[in-house]
Order: structure tokens, then C-alpha cells, then sequence
């Protein structure tokens, strides 16, 4: 079958097939190993208007980021080491004060600039945190450290992960939204 986009099969050991329009406005499947490439076919026919509404919003959101960034100057490496020692100094007392609540340990913070994520956590407990997310609201950065420590109970998204986050942080979807909504700004701030 033809689809109006191109797109990558990402092969793993996951369950369940997945599409992911990234902001750059790719294509990504993500598909269990032995799953056949005619159902991948039907999977992508069957989301087609998703995926199609989907990377209308990234090209408009490149646009207007583009737009943004235009006149104004790139950001000095003196400003992002700011940035990035202030983004370290906040994220490891959130991460104290709320380990501490949760019951929780972890290994080291390491703060980062990656294009996809805020946050992470590794299977050690290694934490990484995404400098631009001092820029958001405070609530925001307090949902991705609870986020990321509940991933210290439980190594995936399931119910019971989000039960833990909630246990912290009761209104933490208000966050979550915020930050899937208005998550591309923080890129255009500085």
C-alpha cells in the first residue's frame, strides 16, 4: 500500500504496534519483532487521518517556531551553561525533596538538551532531566521529577504508574497537559 508520508519501522521486544509523528514531522512505527508488514500496512491505513492531522500540526508548529527564532539571535554557549548549572541546582532539590516523600533512591542527575524528551530515568535510577524545562511552570518541572521517580516503583505507563504519580501529585494531569500543549514553546523561549 501507498501512504501519503513516509515512514521508519522501529522493531522491539514491545506488544502492541505504535505510531509516533515526531516535531520534525516523522513518521515512526513501532512494531512488536515477528509482526508482519501487512499488518503494519493495515495499521498505518486504519490511522491514516491521525497521522495525517498529526504532521499537519508539526509542520505548523515548525512554522511557527521558525517564525519565532527568525531576528533573534542562537543562544550563547555562556547563556545554556547558565541555564543548564540553574536547571542542575533546581532539579536536584526537587528530586531530594520529593525522593524523600516518595520513599524512593536514585542514582545520579544529569541534565540534558535532548529534542524529545523532558525527562528520563534508567533501569539504574540515573535521572535525566531536560534543561528547558525551568522555563515552564513550576507544577510542570514538580510533574516530571514525580514523573520520572515513580518510574523507580514502576519501570513503565501502566495504571498502576499513574497511580503512584497521582499519590504525589493529585492534579498532576493539569501539568501533563500543559506541557504536551505548550511543550514546543519552551524551544522558542530562549
Amino acid at each position: 500500500m501507498k501512504h501519503p508520508f513516509n515512514y521508519e519501522i522501529i522493531y522491539s521486544s514491545r506488544k502492541t504496534v505504535a505510531v509516533q509523528v515526531t516535531r520534525d514531522g516523522e513518521v515512526r512505527v513501532r512494531a512488536p519483532r515477528r509482526c508482519s508488514r501487512s499488518f503494519i500496512e493495515t495499521f498505518l491505513t486504519e490511522h491514516e487521518d491521525w497521522i495525517l492531522k498529526h504532521l499537519q500540526q508539526a509542520q505548523e508548529q515548525k512554522k511557527r517556531s521558525e517564525e519565532a527564532r527568525a531576528g533573534r539571535p542562537p543562544l550563547s554557549d555562556e547563556a545554556r551553561n547558565r541555564y543548564i548549572r540553574t536547571a542542575r541546582d533546581i532539579f536536584s532539590q526537587k528530586t531530594a525533596y520529593y525522593a524523600r516523600i516518595m520513599g524512593v533512591t536514585y542514582g545520579r542527575i544529569t541534565i540534558r538538551e535532548q529534542k524529545t524528551r523532558w525527562g528520563s530515568c534508567s533501569s539504574k535510577g540515573n535521572l535525566n532531566f531536560n534543561w528547558r524545562l525551568i522555563l515552564a511552570p513550576e507544577s510542570v518541572l514538580d510533574y516530571v521529577v514525580v514523573h520520572e521517580l515513580a518510574h523507580r516503583k514502576e519501570m513503565n505507563h501502566s495504571p498502576a504508574f499513574y497511580a503512584v504519580v497521582e499519590s504525589v501529585l493529585p492534579d498532576y494531569q493539569k501539568a501533563r497537559k500543559w506541557l504536551k500543549e505548550n511543550g514546543q514553546t519552551l524551544w522558542d523561549a530562549v
